[in-house]
């Protein structure tokens, strides 16, 4: 995310930014709220030169347009968010638009700020500045391709070993593939990391540095029990990614949703669900309040207090998370009712 202005008065104000990636289109999914005002270039239809002949014609024209948002959708794989409002200031005032910001829209958000938006902003400035990752899973005839997304990990390609009659089953072809596809999802920048069990990750990366130095150069390898899906979270927890780029967030996720369920089935100082939540917060007890975005975004389109609840939280020195649905931990954690705390202390009942 690039920000290009700001202008605020305390939590009142308008910023000006600028999103490069799929990343920073996901962050304005939870920044940006029905009832903002959001300015961006966009282009609506307009009347056009008529004659008798022919029916009036209307034609697209680009314009500076102020919406006041009422409807926010993230089309993850159309790399778009689109925003739907009245118009407020420009052409058709009153009239409906809808923004459809993409990868280098620049856009300016007016609105009153909530604490964890700005700090969305910031951590979405600081990771423009890390390394992407990819994380290649491999075992003996398959692999998984995993990107390594700020909302978690997009699982990419996946590749086989045939073993039909005819086929071309080698060893070497079924590297090759992988390869293939490798260098398509990592690019020319990115890291990679190649994680699985036993050695045939190490037999891989042999057959890389000969064939692909470049990308060879870029990566490291992990050990992990299993690939796929369940051995891109092996590699977000043992830490891999965090030895790449600091402060990751998928794996702080991860490694707090761990520390809560370790809490919960010792009955120990971790609770979940709103009731006990509460509960802690008027003991004082909560050190770290995790709660899922989603809830956070549909308390307030609900018009619920919830900002002034994790105020509270964070008054008493305790640190609030905001977890990524997106990402497996998010899910467990909306499962437990989309918000838990560990805590100072134990409660005794």
């Amino acid at each position: 995310m690039r920000v290009t202005k700001r202008n605020l008065k305390g939590a009142e104000g308008g910023i000006a930014l600028t999103p490069e990636t799929l990343d920073d289109l996901w962050h304005l999914k939870y920044i940006i709220e029905p009832g903002d005002l959001v300015f961006a270039l966009t282009k609506r239809r307009m009347e056009g030169a008529t004659d008798k002949l022919r029916p009036e014609k209307m034609d697209k024209k680009p314009m500076r347009l102020g919406v006041r948002i009422e409807k926010i959708e993230f089309h993850k794989f159309a790399n778009r968010l689109r925003l739907h409002g009245l118009i407020e200031s420009g052409q058709d005032t009153g009239a409906y638009h809808t923004l459809n910001i993409e990868e280098g829209t620049n856009l300016s958000v007016i609105k009153t700020w909530k604490s964890d938006q700005l700090q969305r902003i910031k951590e979405a400035e600081a990771a423009a500045l890390r390394p992407r990752v990819v994380i290649l899973t491999i075992e003996e005839g398959e692999a998984s391709i995993g990107l390594v997304r700020q909302f978690g990990v997009e699982d990419y390609s996946n590749v086989k070993m045939g073993s039909g009659k005819g086929e071309k089953s080698s060893r070497e072809e079924f590297f090759a593939q992988v390869t293939a596809q490798l260098g398509q999802g990592a690019g020319k920048s990115e890291v990679v990391i190649v994680a699985g069990p036993g050695f045939t990750k190490d037999d891989y990366m042999k057959f890389l540095k000969e064939k692909k130095p470049e990308l060879a150069g870029r990566a490291r390898t992990e050990d992990t029990i299993t690939i796929g899906v369940s051995g891109y979270q092996e590699v977000l927890r043992r830490g891999a990614v965090d030895r790449i780029v600091e402060e990751s967030r998928l794996s702080r996720e991860a490694n707090l949703l761990e520390e809560l369920m370790a809490g919960i089935a010792t009955e120990g100082a971790a609770v979940y669900g709103w009731d006990e939540v509460h509960r802690a917060r008027d003991m004082g007890a909560i050190e770290t309040l995790l709660i899922a975005d989603e809830l956070l975004r549909e308390g307030r389109e609900k018009g619920e207090n919830i900002d002034a609840f994790l105020l509270t939280i964070e008054h008493s020195r305790g640190e609030v998370v905001v977890f990524s649905t997106e990402f497996e931990p998010g899910h467990r954690l909306h499962g437990l009712g989309g918000i838990a705390a560990l805590l100072r202390f134990k409660l005794e009942y």
